[in-house]
């Protein structure tokens, strides 16, 4: 009885498939040129307007008062979701008519296609949809994830695009967050704390630091005065070392803002001939 079963099982996905198989045939014989050219303008309409949002948003957001910024930068993602959607509804529905029958006959074929040929790209662009809602970052966040660290710039299909402190363009796919821990500076605000470190000799002076540490930052033309400004002390064997802890107006600023606070300092720093002590290549680097 059990061999009976097994086999009328196994005949009724031979012919489900053998049906799917002849539907997909009768699909694809319906393909004409004009639905081919139809296709090829789609896709070229969908490209142009993606370029043509991707450039209004940039104009834009550059335009308009510094804390919309990131909100009209953020939206990016959205549209060019939502236009590229359009483009892959109408194609599915231009090609494969998209009744219940038609899409029940075609999904087997192309995930199982899709799946082997596109592993990666899938999993990415999964990544990048699961990305939009949970928002570990999003355009003009401060990002390091692996090796690098940057302010993302473009959020594409697969990947994002993150400019360097020394000005290069890394593109990071998506399926990283599967993997790779991200920190984020800033989070979708338009701040970003910067820590700055001092180096000095045990014997300094730490009420006179603290104090000259504290006028320095909240002097700074660049520092975000309704933050707050804290310093850290840490004693090592070879001194101390004082973490300035304060924000600037625009996290784009980070590293102006760390060399501003860093000469306006040692220039007074200088004036009460602190000795700085030699320390470790790797505690400057941690």
């Amino acid at each position: 009885m059990g061999f009976l079963y097994t086999l009328f099982l196994a005949q009724v996905a031979q012919e489900s498939s053998e049906g799917a198989a002849e539907k997909t045939k009768e699909l694809l014989a319906e393909i004409t040129t004009w639905k081919l050219t139809k296709a090829i303008l789609v896709i070229v309409l969908a490209y142009l307007s993606v370029l043509l949002i991707e450039k209004l948003i940039n104009w834009f957001s550059e335009r308009v008062q510094r804390e919309w910024r990131l909100s009209i930068k953020q939206s990016l993602p959205f549209w060019r979701t939502v236009v590229l959607t359009a483009a892959v509804a109408f194609l599915l529905n231009l090609f494969f008519n998209l009744s219940r029958n038609n899409v029940l006959a075609l999904t087997g074929t192309v995930a199982v296609a899709l799946g082997f040929a596109f592993k990666d790209y899938a999993s990415s662009v999964i990544a990048g949809l699961i990305a939009l809602f949970e928002a570990p970052y999003r355009v003009g966040d401060r990002i390091e994830i692996g090796n690098y660290y940057g302010e993302i710039v473009g959020y594409g299909l697969r990947g994002i695009r993150l400019q360097t402190p020394d000005d290069n363009l890394v593109t990071i796919p998506h399926n990283k967050i599967w993997t790779e821990p991200i920190s984020n500076s800033n989070a979708g605000k338009l701040e970003a704390q910067v820590v700055t470190k001092f180096y000095l000799d045990r014997a300094v002076d730490i009420d006179l630091v603290l104090k000259i540490l504290h006028r320095v930052a909240y002097t700074s033309k660049y520092t975000q005065l309704k933050l707050p400004i804290s310093v850290v002390v840490e004693e090592k064997p070879w001194g101390t070392l004082f973490k300035l802890k304060s924000y600037p107006m625009d996290a784009r600023d980070e590293f102006i803002y760390q060399t501003d606070l860093i000469r306006r300092t040692k220039r007074i720093f200088a004036k009460y001939d602190f000795t700085y002590p030699i320390v470790p290549i790797t505690e400057t680097e941690s």
